[in-house]
């Protein structure tokens, strides 16, 4: 019992300092109150008599942050796209509100393509640039125009000879129908002929009012040679300074590479166009020959066709020697027939795999592929006249791309201290006389 007292009393000096400390840390507290500025007091929520919870704050993240980082890809990217589509789409409308002017022009840059170097041979020759520019322009549309005064021409002269045959051979081919082994009937052929002159009756309005369209037809075509014949004239005697200016509508940080583009952009297109003219020249004159010498009615006339529908990448070769075929078969038989497809496959054939590779050679050499799709959408999107200038487009768009690639990676290395050799489609090369293009004269 004696150490009870003891012990409450050392409990008690316990508390004692205890309430000291307690005392000294409220006096501290009512000290930095008194030196913070006073804050209004947070407004009491009206309590109907009941508790409410307290509230609870969720921290919610930043949206952007929220989303994956592949559909914020995703997104970027559409947008661009759906901008890059919107401007591609209202170019495609004006150029259809002008197609014949747009289509008068890169027509003109063909031309101006296959007569450039002889102009370019005329001025080394001592001849001015103003004569030897007219002289070349007026000498090739001279030969394009007899040429197609030859094709009219020949038609004509031979329309009354070929009905007859064609008479006679619609006849041989009916006999050949009945006694071949595909036991087709009189009345099937008596049928399928009753159709086409039905048809040919319900389609007559139709034929009557493409027939009075073809006055319209008739003035845009004069319209557009006039236009063609004009642009062709100033391209080759001022393609330097059109080039100049246009290279002023381009910002000056991409000018210099744009500058070096133009120009390996002109060697593709000239060596297209030089290349196109002188396969479908070598396919014309032996297909010409093989169904000359087939007895095959207007071989003449048939061959300046091919020659023209050779223009138009893997579709025209088709064309043309389908229509070769066509009038073999109706005029000279089914062997004849036969005989001319070989004649046009073995041809084709060589020029596929030899002549095409050779004289076109790497420079312009589009994967087939590329030929298909820009041949249809061509096509599609412009008719004969986009077929013809679709793989051009895609042959300088190929020299273009690739050289600002190089153009750009070339650039990026010398900023950062890095400079390697230029590769071949960056060096600047001389430009030889005869390849030179609108922005190479004078």
């Amino acid at each position: 019992m004696s150490r009870v007292p003891g012990w409450l009393g050392r409990i008690g000096a316990g508390l004692t300092q205890m309430g000291e400390r307690l005392d000294e840390r409220r006096v501290a507290a009512e000290r930095q109150h008194a030196e913070e500025p006073p804050q209004a007091p947070p407004e009491e929520p009206v309590s109907d008599g009941l508790q409410e919870p307290a509230e609870v704050r969720i921290v919610r993240p930043d949206p952007a942050q929220a989303v994956p980082w592949g559909v914020r890809v995703a997104a970027e990217a559409g947008w661009r796209l759906l901008v890059l589509a919107g401007t591609v789409w209202v170019l495609m409308r004006v150029i259809s509100s002008v197609q014949l002017v747009v289509f008068a022009f890169v027509i003109s840059l063909l031309v101006t393509a296959l007569l450039q170097p002889t102009v370019a041979r005329l001025k080394r020759h001592g001849v001015p640039r103003g004569p030897a520019t007219a002289l070349t322009a007026i000498l090739g549309f001279i030969v394009m125009g007899l040429i197609g005064w030859f094709v009219t021409w020949q038609v004509m002269e031979n329309i009354d000879t070929l009905s007859d045959q064609v008479q006679s051979g619609i006849d041989d081919l009916r006999r050949w129908l009945l006694q071949s082994p595909f036991h087709v009937t009189d009345k099937q052929i008596n049928q399928i002929a009753k159709s086409l002159r039905e048809a040919i009756g319900a389609n007559t309005d139709q034929i009557t009012s493409a027939g009075l369209e073809g006055v319209q037809v008739v003035v845009e075509a004069l319209t557009g040679i006039l236009l063609v014949f004009f642009s062709t004239l100033f391209l080759l005697y001022d393609g330097d300074r059109i080039w100049q200016w246009a290279l002023k509508l381009v910002p000056a940080a991409a000018r210099p590479g744009v500058a070096g583009a133009g120009p390996r952009a002109w060697r593709t297109l000239t060596a297209y166009v030089r290349g196109t003219v002188l396969v479908a020249l070598i396919d014309a004159i032996f297909i010409g020959l093989g169904i000359y010498f087939l007895n095959v009615p207007m071989a003449v006339p048939l061959a300046v066709f091919i020659f023209l529908f050779s223009f138009i990448p893997l579709v025209g070769a088709v064309a043309s020697g389908v229509l070769a075929v066509v009038v073999a078969l109706v005029t000279q038989g089914v062997f004849t027939a036969g005989m001319t497809l070989v004649v046009i496959l073995a041809v084709q054939q060589i020029e596929g795999h030899i002549l095409q590779p050779f004289i076109l050679g790497r420079a312009v050499r589009v994967h087939p592929l590329a030929v298909v799709l820009s041949v249809t959408a061509g096509g599609m999107v412009a008719g004969i006249g986009g077929a013809v200038v679709a793989v051009p487009l895609v042959a300088v768009t190929n020299t273009v791309a690739g050289y600002l690639r190089a153009y750009s990676e070339e650039q990026a290395l010398r900023s950062a201290g890095r400079v390697r050799p230029a590769p071949p489609a960056v060096r600047q090369e001389p430009v030889a006389a005869d390849a030179e293009g609108p922005a190479h004269q004078g």
